[in-house]
């Protein structure tokens, strides 16, 4: 018996996300994010959304520009490349329009962890001296074991859903990535519900030939769609590298002005 697909349009995923949702998002700053589906949330106009990331950019930036963000959870965030800070980002905090709770990208990786082991909290190291600990109100436990040491205790996170864009996909929602995983492992499997985009629809006898290849089962996935050029302007390597030009004409767009730019998008040219 064959499983039963879970192929949706990208369209009747983003649909399923509810405003005020939580959202982790996958890859790094300009390489194998989900961007389709983040231009379609703009499309779909949702609002008062959860990021949370441990590097993001592009993803947070174009988001922060469209209004659609409530509130941030994130390590370093940059464009990355000669682009510098994420300019629509940055203003969007500093003008008090975004909620900001600041990470190093190992503390919201602890915090994923922790959510993905369905334990409180996990403990992390690098945090002593740090402002970060203070402004979040991380508490500090000693060594039960008698060192007399202490360590921060980062809370556990979940977000409300988890996309990430793949290299390939099945029906069943398998989901394989080439090259880096990121943070998405983790991720994935901190978060109440899974949505994979991928750049290819296979047979899924092509992960039967290397399944350790399969960063995600399909019995995770709620629902998967295949999209093409699903990272553009970022990369997807070795498929295809970052859009510097792309990115730099979105980066120079006057005003929060976004609309040439989500016009030329792939997924917008039917």
């Amino acid at each position: 018996m064959s499983a039963k697909s879970k192929l949706i349009s990208l369209a009747e995923m983003v649909a399923q996300i509810p405003d005020g949702a939580s959202i982790g998002l996958g890859g790094s700053f300009l390489h194998r994010g989900p961007f389709a589906f983040c231009r379609e949330l703009i499309r779909q106009d949702k609002r008062d959304l959860e990021i949370i990331k441990a590097s993001p950019g592009y993803d947070i930036d174009i988001l922060c520009r469209a209004g659609a963000v409530r509130r941030v959870r994130a390590g370093i965030v940059a464009m990355e490349g000669n682009f510098g800070l994420a300019g629509a980002y940055r203003k969007a905090v500093e003008s008090g329009r975004v909620e900001l709770e600041e990470h190093a990208c190992m503390t919201l990786v602890a915090g994923l962890r922790a959510g993905s082991a369905g334990v409180p909290f996990q403990p992390v190291g690098g945090v002593h001296g740090s402002q970060i600990a203070k402004i979040n109100g991380w508490k500090k436990m000693a060594d039960p074991y008698g060192s007399n040491e202490e360590t921060y205790l980062i809370p556990a996170i979940r977000p409300d859903f988890a996309v990430i864009h793949a290299h390939e996909i099945d029906a069943a929602g398998n989901a394989r990535v080439y090259g880096s995983p990121h943070w998405d492992r983790v991720m994935t499997r901190a978060a109440k519900t899974l949505f994979v985009t991928g750049e290819k629809l296979v047979e899924t006898d092509r992960f039967r030939e290397q399944p350790e290849l399969t960063l995600v089962p399909g019995f995770m996935v709620k629902a998967a769609c295949e999209v093409r050029q699903g990272a553009w302007p970022g990369s997807l390597e070795p498929e295809y590298p970052v859009n510097y030009a792309e990115v730099q004409d979105y980066v120079d767009e006057p005003g929060a002005g976004i609309e040439r730019h989500m016009s030329r998008a792939p997924e917008a040219q039917g």
